[in-house]
């Protein structure tokens, strides 16, 4: 695989940047609202993640809960991050298909990693998300790239490595946050590499 790819793109939640202490923040509110213990909350959202489904969202349903604001401010960098990065863009470009609100690139140069980053597509700006295939297909065109030399790199197997198989896109599961809980039920899910480190792509890359 190494010997063909010249592209490498990242999600960015719970791949790059881990999100785990603004979903427990979610998860707080979505217990005060619905005035029932935090606990009960977590377990609900785990056992629909387990079922394949976005927990956070399902549970939100389910108790009949406003979905509170999302502080992106409790984000931060997973520790491996900025070391794979810097070394992964001495030898490929590096890309960002992500699912983010608007101002993606700012935040990442916030976080000192756009430096790394050769191409930002974000659904906000793009008005298109994943999985729909649209949003890679941007990222690829602008990249210059086939999508047999690109490499998609996620923690979710229905936004990330579901549509860029489908895209011929290399595929790597990184198996962090929530998206780890997923089952996979089929071949079309399956990607070419799982790990569950951002530092084991330096393995393979």
């Amino acid at each position: 695989m190494k010997n063909e790819i010249k592209w490498l793109f990242f999600d960015v939640g719970s791949t790059l940047v881990d999100e785990s202490r603004a979903y427990e923040e979610r998860m707080k509110k979505i217990a005060q609202i619905a005035k029932v213990p935090y606990e009960y909350v977590y377990e609900t959202v785990i056992a629909f993640y387990r079922e394949n489904k976005k927990g956070d969202l399902e549970t939100m349903k389910l108790l009949g809960a406003e979905k509170p604001k999302w502080n992106s401010e409790k984000e931060r960098l997973y520790e491996d991050a900025e070391e794979c990065l810097r070394k992964i863009s001495r030898y490929y470009k590096v890309g960002v298909i992500a699912n983010q609100p608007m101002g993606t690139a700012e935040r990442l140069e916030k976080l000192g990693i756009l430096k790394y980053i050769d191409l930002v597509v974000a659904s906000a700006e793009e008005g298109v998300a994943k999985p729909d295939m649209r949003i890679f297909e941007i990222a690829l065109e602008r990249s210059g790239c086939r999508s047999e030399h690109a490499v998609m790199i996620g923690d979710r197997i229905d936004n990330d490595i579901v549509p860029a198989k489908q895209m011929g896109m290399k595929t790597v599961w990184l198996k962090q946050g929530f998206g780890s809980l997923w089952k996979i039920t089929d071949e079309s899910e399956k990607a070419d590499l799982e790990i569950n480190h951002l530092s084991e792509l330096l393995k393979y890359f």
